[in-house]
């Protein structure tokens, strides 16, 4: 499982933006986006990149580091 900090997830429409996009990255077995830690944890064979550009085609940017 890969995680992902993602700091401007602030409600319940963030978590679903992140998790309808990344969900359609083709190896993606689950995706869960959390309000409250504001990480995305990803399962599946999917490569970071790939998972990181779904993140920003929802319109959220993954943190550094």
């Amino acid at each position: 499982m890969s995680a992902f900090h993602v700091p401007e997830i602030s409600c319940g429409h963030c978590t679903n933006a992140i998790e309808q996009e990344v969900v359609l990255v083709p190896g993606v077995d689950k995706v869960v986006a959390d309000v409250d830690t504001r990480m995305v944890k990803v399962s599946g064979t999917a490569s970071e990149e790939a998972i990181v550009a779904a993140i920003s085609e929802a319109g959220y940017e993954v943190a550094e580091g």
